[in-house]
C-alpha cells in the first residue's frame, strides 16, 4: 500500500498566555494536501484511500472494467462475464474456495503453472499485489483490485483509462499475461497467444455495452396537447417546436 509523506503540515505553536486575544477564533487553516512519495500512487482523483489511513483502492471504470474483460477473454476465465471466472485455475479446473490463492502446481499438456483467478495470478505476483495494495482473501473485488495494480506497473494504466485497446497497449501487458501479443505478434513466452484483432474486437463491445449502462438515456419529456389546436396560442407554440426556417432556403 502507498505510504503517504506528510508534506505540508507544519505544528502551530502556541501563543503565548500574555498575548491571548479574546476575540473569537479563527477557524484552523486547512492543511496542503498530502502527496504520494511512491510513483505508483500518483494515479488521476478517483483513486485513492476508501478512508483516511485506510487502504488504497482503484476505482473501476468503464475502461478499465472493459480491460479487465479483455484480460479474462484471453485467459480463458471470461465465462460470460459471471463470478465462476474468479475461481479458475490453470487447466480449467475449479479452485474449492475464494479465501486464499490456491498456490498449487497444475500439470497440462506441455505445460505446468500455479496460475489461479480470473486473470490467472502467479503465487509470487499475488503475493506482491496483495501485500502492496492490503488485500485479503481472494474475492473477485480484490482481484479487480490485484489486476489494476499489475497493469500499472506495466506502465500501462494510463494507456487502459484511454479507452481505446492498441497494439502498445497489448505490447505492454504481455510480460505480464502471455496470451497477450507483443508488436511482433507473439506472446512473450512462446506460449498460446490471442490474436490482436480478437481482443481489439472483445474489448470494444465489452465498452461499449459498459458505458451504455454507466450512461442511462435522457428521457424524452412529452409535453401535454395544446388546445384549442385553432387558437394562436397552439400555432405559436407548433412554431416553436418547428424552429426557425434555414436562410439556405431563401425564405
Amino acid at each position: 500500500m502507498p505510504v503517504l509523506a506528510n508534506v505540508g503540515q507544519s505544528k502551530l505553536q502556541a501563543p503565548e498566555a500574555s498575548k491571548v486575544s479574546l476575540l473569537p477564533a479563527l477557524p484552523p487553516v486547512p492543511r496542503a494536501p498530502v502527496m504520494p512519495r511512491s510513483r505508483l500512487a500518483k494515479l488521476d482523483a478517483s483513486d485513492g484511500q476508501i478512508a483516511p489511513g485506510g487502504p488504497f483502492r482503484y476505482a473501476i471504470t468503464p475502461e478499465r472494467r472493459a480491460l479487465l474483460n479483455t484480460i479474462r477473454f484471453a485467459e480463458g476465465t471470461w465465462a460470460r462475464g459471471e463470478d465462476l471466472g474468479y475461481r479458475v485455475m490453470f487447466g480449467g479446473g475449479l479452485m474449492g474456495g475464494l479465501d486464499r490463492h490456491p498456490d498449487r502446481v497444475i500439470y497440462s499438456g506441455r505445460y505446468a503453472s500455479a496460475a489461479a483467478g480470473a486473470y490467472q495470478f502467479m503465487p509470487f505476483t499475488w503475493t506482491m499485489a496483495s501485500r502492496k495494495l492490503g488485500l485479503a482473501g481472494f474475492g473477485p473485488h480484490v482481484q479487480d483490485q490485484a489486476a489494476i495494480f499489475l497493469i500499472q506497473r506495466r506502465g500501462a494504466l494510463t494507456l487502459a483509462d484511454r479507452g481505446e485497446f492498441t497494439p502498445e497497449l497489448a505490447a505492454k501487458l504481455a510480460p505480464e499475461w502471455a496470451s497477450f501479443p507483443t508488436l511482433a505478434g507473439y506472446s512473450y513466452y512462446g506460449q498460446p497467444v490471442k490474436r490482436y484483432a480478437a481482443l481489439k474486437a472483445f474489448y470494444e463491445r465489452s465498452l461499449a455495452q459498459l458505458k451504455a449502462v454507466a450512461e442511462p438515456a435522457v428521457p424524452v419529456v412529452e409535453l401535454p396537447a395544446c388546445e384549442p389546436v385553432e387558437s394562436l396560442r397552439c400555432r405559436l407554440q407548433a412554431l416553436d417546436r418547428i424552429g426557425p426556417k434555414p436562410k439556405s432556403l431563401g425564405i
